[in-house]
């Protein structure tokens, strides 16, 4: 047992930055680009810097019922990211239950029951000459009604809810980033936006 899941049954879809994988029981899994999803959902009050990755999904017959995020904490006067990681853990539907080199993973957040349907993004807006962070930290609704929020940083403001994985048996599948490459000497921001796909 693995978080309290059998692990033969728990499937990880892990967002690295730029570097997506598929877990299942300490081995490596293939990923899934191809699979059919029923809608996108999107928030309006994502950060403007980056590219989009590709569009990385739970394995067919699994879907999100928790997740982590990689933070990097306050670090000074030096220049800080915050989020910049999103990894959502994939389970089949009858069990219970793209980051940069910065920060740390925090703990898996998992719904009581359900699985995750819809999310809130909190986002940093342009500082101009200031430290630039983008997107801090997420909040996740569950199909069973309970909300989950992320162990993220506390700049910015949280924007409007997504639309909600809508239908009998639809819920979040699936995951696309957009991240800013490392800068060098310049300001970084890391995770900007998130696009979330729901999945019968």
């Amino acid at each position: 047992y693995c978080d309290g899941l059998p692990t033969d049954i728990l499937l990880t879809t892990i967002i690295t930055g730029l570097q997506v994988s598929v877990e299942s029981a300490g081995t490596r899994s293939e990923r899934s680009f191809s699979r059919h999803y029923k809608s996108e959902l999107t928030v309006p009050n994502g950060g403007r810097w980056g590219s989009w990755g590709h569009r990385e999904m739970c394995p067919t017959g699994t879907y999100a019922a928790g997740f982590s995020l990689k933070v990097e904490d306050h670090i000074g006067y030096r220049d800080d990211t915050a989020l910049n990681g999103i990894r959502l853990h994939c389970v089949k539907k009858n069990s219970k239950g793209s980051s940069n080199s910065w920060g740390r993973w925090t703990d898996i957040k998992w719904c009581p029951s359900g699985f995750l349907t819809a999310f809130q993004l909190r986002v940093e807006s342009p500082k101009g000459l200031g430290d630039d962070t983008a997107a801090n930290n997420i909040r996740f609704s569950c199909s069973q009604g309970s909300l989950l929020q992320g162990d993220g940083t506390h700049w910015g403001v949280w924007g409007a809810w997504s639309q909600t994985c809508y239908g009998k048996g639809i819920w979040i599948c699936g995951i696309k980033t957009r991240i800013e490459e490392p800068q060098g000497i310049g300001d970084d921001t890391a995770l900007n936006d998130v696009r979330m796909y729901c999945c019968v």
